[in-house]
């Protein structure tokens, strides 16, 4: 190992360490895979072509499941034996090789990564026989006649068995992020260095992020977003709501003003909530047209789902510059799944901002939890791997006397990691102007030492990911001693 290479705090090292990286970039013989390594640039921001993987096998022509390293879990198509379940999973880390050539994989890591945040996986197992179908569409044709606690029962009746799903990690799947970590530490290793210069993920250098948001569902929500709004100004805090443009209540100018006055941020949700915007391709696209309308006519640019119902492959119709309908882990959900990743990713033109933690709704009325250490536990596990801690919260339920203490909480809880932790608190448009100005953004040698360039700039720091005795560090350019152990 080359342990005076990126030796970034030594200024007799420095020039070094810009020239060792460059040189290894340059090389033409790096038997480089673009398609391979597309998600893990997008991750990291590294110098260009710095990762060097290539699979060393054919691979079979059907996806399966298997495990690299022990916490990672992974569904694509393998140069080895894979399962048809996540419960029993071969561990194939012993498969791949690092030599000065680079990385030798038995898959494929786009694909795998895309099968992961495209719930590619969940498609070999989710219902589609006419009897789900049916009882899906008898569930909402007589939701309206239905009381909340009869739809509680009814939910919690569906959900009984999500403790035995293994797969994605509950209560949050970190799989993008430790099969990331673990191929750049081999990527690493290949170069025979101990450390790489990367666009360090949020602006300011910021730890991690959190977004609040508000699903509206019916008018006595909408009533109650005032004092909503009330509370989260008195910790701070600004959240996005997601409003139902037909069917449910009126969507008043005044109220859109308002929110937009006080600072917070107006998405649209649905065209009118009834749970069957995927059922039907053509009438999705008929919808889609409709909210694509509602979303210029309220200058909305994030979009999401009734019930987080998705099919990413449909997103590109609608005309939103994000997505916020794909949960982490979806255990609870009607729709199985989950994207397994706590960081912002594209998919196609549209940034998808996963929602990585539990919704309201399914803590107080599917769990019956009456308190905020769940949703504490997901922030710690979020904040670990840097990520993106994004919360639903509706007007509708929790504004109940016997839970708007216990949001009150959450909020001061967030309120202490954003002012002692150096997280950042955005609202969902903010995000995806940073994540978007991100990717534009590339790292240039420039004399003895690395500069960003790009949009935005200026909010970016330099970072470095670091071999650490095999663990996988990261250590900001300008706050020496600030890394953290993952």
């Amino acid at each position: 190992m080359n342990t005076d290479f990126l030796q970034v705090y030594e200024p007799k090292a420095q020039t070094l360490a810009a020239q060792g990286v460059a040189d290894l970039c340059d090389k033409e013989s790096m038997p480089f895979s673009g398609s391979s390594a597309q998600a893990l640039e997008e991750i990291f921001r590294c110098p260009e072509s710095f990762f060097r993987l290539t699979v060393n096998e054919k691979l079979s022509t059907s996806p399966g499941y298997f495990d690299f390293g022990g916490d990672a879990t992974c569904f694509g198509r393998c140069a080895a034996k894979t399962s048809s379940s996540p419960r029993e999973l071969p561990d194939l880390f012993g498969l791949a090789s690092v030599n000065d050539d680079g990385v030798k994989l038995p898959f494929e890591p786009n694909e795998v990564i895309q099968n992961l945040r495209l719930e590619r996986y969940a498609d070999y197992h989710r219902p589609t026989n006419w009897f789900y179908k049916l009882q899906k569409s008898l569930y909402y044709y007589l939701r309206p006649l239905t009381t909340a606690s009869v739809r509680s029962s009814v939910q919690r009746f569906r959900a009984r068995n999500w403790k035995e799903q293994k797969f994605p990690r509950w209560p949050v799947d970190t799989t993008v992020e430790n099969l990331s970590q673990r191929l750049l530490l081999m990527s690493l290793e290949a170069r025979g260095v101990d450390r790489v210069p990367f666009i360090w993920f949020w602006p300011g250098g910021a730890r991690g992020c959190v977004v609040m948001t508000h699903d509206v569902e019916t008018e006595q929500g909408n009533r109650a977003c005032a004092e909503l709004m009330d509370i989260d100004d008195s910790h701070g805090i600004k959240a996005s709501f997601q409003v139902v443009p037909e069917g449910r209540y009126k969507v008043s100018p005044s109220f859109v003003d308002l929110a937009r006055t006080r600072g917070f941020e107006i998405g649209i949700q649905d065209l009118n909530h009834d749970g069957r915007l995927y059922d039907n391709r053509d009438e999705f696209l008929r919808r889609a047209a409709k909210i694509n309308q509602y979303g210029s006519q309220y200058n909305a640019r994030g979009f999401r789902s009734a019930v987080l119902y998705r099919n990413p492959e449909w997103f590109h119709a609608l005309e939103f510059s994000f997505d916020m309908s794909i949960p982490n882990v979806a255990h609870l959900d009607p729709q199985p799944g989950g994207c397994c990743t706590v960081m912002p990713y594209f998919i196609g033109d549209v940034l998808e901002l996963p929602v990585t933690t539990t919704q309201d709704y399914m803590l107080f009325h599917i769990l019956e939890e009456r308190s905020i250490e769940l949703w504490k536990t997901q922030i710690d596990i979020i904040l670990s791997k840097n990520g993106m801690a994004h919360f639903i919260v509706h007007p509708d339920y929790v504004m109940a006397e016997e839970f708007k203490p216990l949001y009150r909480e959450l909020l001061g809880h967030l309120r202490e990691h954003c002012t002692s932790n150096s997280v950042w608190m955005g609202l969902p448009t903010e995000v995806d102007y940073w994540w978007r100005s991100r990717s534009q953004m590339s790292l240039v040698r420039q004399g003895s030492s690395w500069r960003i360039e790009g949009p935005e700039a200026d909010r970016a720091v330099l970072a470095y990911a670091k071999n650490v005795d095999g663990r996988l560090t990261y250590e900001l350019a300008t706050t020496r001693g600030a890394s953290t152990v993952l």
